[in-house]
């Protein structure tokens, strides 16, 4: 029999379906307390004289169950747990207990949902994923259960949604005390409650059903439960051992592998990754027998932050102030730096801490750049309504592929066009997916790397991010017209990344150098050579431009562009030398002396600087991964703390 619980004008009601019929027990009658030996003859009494009958089509099912009293969520399955390992970079070997007992913890039975209601992101996560699984649910009472027993005090199977917020769940999970927020939000499970003489079973007695799980209408898993390393009958034994198990009880398998989207993640390759739930997504799990569960993901509210308590052996570390001058009063917010055009700037210019610009011609307006994430980026695009309400947003240039000048492209208008060079769209293809950068701040990457990451990354938002690709690309040059004025498109790249574009205003003397500009703060080179971006530097000073709006730190002039020009020529000089003695980069990058720069924020990219230098000297220099790298700035920086 397959068993019900629906919304109706007097509250839920409980029946039993008949073909596309649900006959209703009487009014007020639960199906919990319906459970163990009664509940066959409860259900024929209800085929035979239903308090009501309604089409299964007409009403909005809720959990069969929909407060349980308790909620335990287990880990049959060992191959999700070796897939969930590899994902996040460990090789998927699994402790010898997971061999010797079935691990479970208990879910929060009160945020239960049904199988077809919205279900909102955990507030505060950007990896909100699903886990197709089944349960099972208990039927009458027992304790100290045997295998054998605890099969016969299963009432039926329904369908199990573990809905977790795995940056939450990989936060939490280096405190070594069980799950937290990251499982908390909610748990479905529906649309029915079936006994098990209508499911099938392999010959070993676990329960065989093919099951699928799609995103969107796209697979994105599929398996078969009668892969469980541990059975039902197993966990629940286990789970009774002392414990008096209660009707309504509902044991999770955990989840088949393959059908959640965490198993599908791959740091090597992190393009290839479809990305974490967004709001509007719409997941589709189904199982033989156990019917369908389909449900949209909605977007939450941000959470109430709390302060961190003071670390009692943390050493206090030097303030990160940008220290450079500026003719212009260096704070966030929008700065009029020429006539028609102005500056949106974020101090103190170090990671994430962009700028971005607005240049209004008559009923038009260009945007240069957008921000890290999308609170960041609402707040700038609300503080330039004054000037967008008269002169809407046209135009968008991208500068570079970065996620702190693209992250916010979804926010503008539709009817605004977004340019950018061919390279930077190259790029924007295979980055990393925005969310995904929420690893800088949930991941344990050690004693050194961890807190410098934090540190850095710990202030932005990364949920909800869907990167827009630009409209329009271009090769080296492109000039348009934006409400009768013309602004100058010129991609200097390949230096900080493969593209990199200024955005010159004539009539106004304004140039926007992207991050081919840090002022007060360290430039870093992803892609280089230094040569090219020394040689972007001069190209920039030649523009003549009296005003330059930088991408980290104070606006500027040509002194500006100066001064990052030399700063790559000391390190051309420092590595050059360093090289010549035998040193490997690293000894370089450890030794150097960045003289008169070694104030600038973020001082440890000279890391990044040095080895790039070293792979210009002899290309066959070791390839060392962005996070192998980021390692190396953590080290260094930690070394150079009082």
């Amino acid at each position: 029999m397959r068993f019900v619980t629906y919304a109706s004008t007097d509250g839920d009601r409980a029946g039993v379906i008949d073909d596309d019929l649900i006959h209703a027990f009487p009014q007020g009658t639960t199906l919990v307390e319906l459970l163990g030996p009664a509940l066959r003859e409860a259900g024929e009494r209800a085929l035979a004289d239903p308090a009501e009958v309604v089409a299964l089509a007409d009403v909005m099912l809720r959990a069969p169950i929909p407060r349980p009293p308790s909620v335990r969520d287990c880990l049959c399955f060992l191959d999700h747990m070796r897939g969930g390992l590899k994902a996040i970079g460990g090789t998927g070997e699994l402790e010898p207990t997971w061999y010797q007992i079935p691990a479970f913890y208990f879910a929060n039975p009160t945020t239960v949902i049904g199988p077809h209601d919205d279900v909102t992101i955990s507030p505060g996560s950007a990896w909100f994923d699903f886990e197709l699984e089944i349960a099972a649910v208990i039927g009458t009472a027992g304790r100290d259960l045997t295998p054998e027993q605890a099969e016969d005090h299963i009432a039926g199977y329904t369908l199990f949604c573990d809905w977790s917020a795995r940056d939450l769940q990989g936060l939490e999970s280096q405190l070594k005390i069980g799950q937290a927020k990251g499982k908390d939000g909610a748990s479905t499970l529906g649309p029915w409650l079936v006994t098990p003489d209508e499911l099938p079973f392999a010959p070993g007695g676990g329960l065989a059903l093919q099951v699928r799980a799609e995103v969107n209408g796209e697979m994105v898993g599929e398996g078969r439960t009668d892969a469980m390393d541990w059975s039902f009958a197993e966990v629940i034994s286990y789970a009774s051992r002392g414990v008096e198990l209660q009707p309504g009880e509902v044991f999770g398998s955990g989840t088949v592998p393959g059908c959640c989207l965490l198993e599908h993640l791959d740091f090597g390759d992190p393009a290839a990754f479809r990305g974490w739930l967004k709001d509007g997504d719409v997941v589709s799990l189904r199982a033989e027998v156990l019917g369908e569960v389909r449900q949209t993901v909605r977007a939450s509210t941000a959470p109430h932050p709390l302060a961190a308590r003071p670390h009692p052996t943390a050493k206090t570390r030097r303030p990160r102030v940008n220290t450079a001058t500026s003719a212009l009063p260096y704070t966030k917010g929008l700065h009029q730096v020429g006539d028609g055009v102005w500056a949106w700037l974020l101090p103190h210019g170090e990671y994430g801490m962009s700028n971005a610009g607005l240049v209004a011609g008559d009923g038009a307006a260009l945007l240069v750049d957008t921000l890290f994430d999308l609170p960041l980026t609402a707040e700038m695009l609300a503080g330039m309504r004054s000037i967008t309400d008269r002169h809407p947003l046209s135009h968008a240039v991208l500068t570079h592929s970065n996620g702190d000048h693209t992250h916010g492209g979804q926010l503008l208008p539709d009817a605004a066009r977004i340019i950018a060079a061919k390279g930077t769209a190259g790029e924007m293809h295979s980055e990393m997916p925005p969310e995904l950068t929420a690893a800088l701040q949930v991941m344990d990457l050690g004693p050194t790397l961890t807190p410098y990451l934090r540190e850095r990354f710990g202030a932005f938002d990364f949920g909800g991010i869907r990167l827009r690709m630009p409209d329009q690309t271009f090769d080296r040059r492109l000039t348009i017209e934006v409400g009768g004025r013309e602004v100058r498109l010129l991609n200097l790249g390949p230096a900080h990344t493969e593209a990199d574009t200024v955005v010159h205003v004539p009539d106004a003397g304004v140039l926007f150098a992207g991050d081919l500009l840090f002022i007060g703060c360290t430039p870093i080179v992803w892609s280089g050579p230094i040569a090219g971006w020394i040689d972007a530097c001069d190209t920039m000073i030649g523009l003549g431009a009296p005003t330059v709006v930088p991408g980290h730190g104070p606006v500027t002039d040509a002194d500006g562009i100066r001064a990052v020009r030399d700063y790559f020529r000391h390190v051309v000089e420092q590595a050059d030398a360093a090289f010549a003695k035998g040193h490997d980069f690293q000894e370089a990058a450890f030794g150097v002396d960045l003289a008169e720069y070694a104030d600038w924020l973020d001082a440890e990219r000279v890391v990044v600087n040095v080895y790039q230098r070293y792979r210009e000297i002899h290309p066959d220099q070791p390839v060392v991964d962005k996070v192998a790298l980021f390692g190396l700035m953590a080290e260094w920086d930690r070394r150079r703390q009082p």
